[in-house]
C-alpha cells in the first residue's frame, strides 16, 4: 500500500530542494523516492517560491520568471511540432 504524505510535508521537501538539497539527499533523509519528489517539485515549486523569502541561491526564479519560462517552453514546443510536421512532409515529397 502506498504511503500517504500530507501537503505540508510535501511542501517542506520542495522548499528544501529549492534551497539546494539534491534528490538523493532528500531521498536518503526522508525515505521518499526521487520520482515522488520530482512530482512534488513540479506541483508545488511555484507556490513554495512565492511563499519563501528570496534566497541567495542563484538558481531560484521569481514567479514572473517561471511564468515567462513556461510561456517560452510552450512556444518552443509548438515550433518543434511544426518542424517535425514539415520534415515529415518533405520526406514524403522526396519519395
Amino acid at each position: 500500500m502506498a504511503k500517504v504524505y500530507n501537503e505540508e510535508f510535501k511542501k517542506q521537501l520542495v522548499k528544501e530542494y529549492i534551497q539546494g538539497k539534491s534528490y538523493p539527499t532528500l531521498e536518503k533523509e526522508y525515505g521518499v523516492a526521487k520520482s515522488t519528489l520530482s512530482g512534488w517539485v513540479k506541483k508545488y515549486s511555484e507556490e513554495c517560491l512565492i511563499s519563501q523569502p528570496h534566497t541567495t541561491n542563484s538558481t531560484a526564479f521569481s514567479p514572473k520568471e517561471i511564468q515567462q519560462l513556461h510561456k517560452r517552453i510552450a512556444e518552443l514546443e509548438k515550433e518543434n511540432l511544426f518542424l517535425k510536421k514539415a520534415a515529415a512532409f518533405f520526406v514524403r515529397e522526396a519519395d
